[in-house]
């Protein structure tokens, strides 16, 4: 009875640290990630305007949602995909720019 309890806990605490392993290295890809465009993002700091050339390197793609006019007013939805780190809610970036 105690070798079965024991076995079980055994195979509990493996399916644990794998699973510890794994979100270990999605961690490290994403601060590589982060790195990465925070090394890019760094040669544009002193970019008054959007250069074509600076958009292609910054950005992987742009989404742009169909109109609504549900509201009187014409609504649309773009979301803008950085390269290295994705999608970043509009809210998140208006936090940092009002803070």
């Amino acid at each position: 009875m105690m070798n079965k309890a024991y076995e079980d806990e055994q195979a509990a605490l493996k399916e644990e640290i794998a699973s510890l392993q794994e979100e270990i290295e999605v961690q490290e890809r994403q601060l590589d990630n982060l790195e990465k465009f925070i090394g890019t993002i760094r040669r544009y700091e002193d970019l008054d305007r959007l250069t074509p050339y600076a958009a292609r390197e910054l950005i992987k793609a742009i989404y742009v949602g169909k109109p609504d006019k549900s509201s009187g007013k014409r609504r649309q939805e773009v979301r803008i995909e950085y390269d290295f780190i994705g999608y970043i809610p509009l809210d998140e970036l208006l936090k940092e720019v009002q803070a």
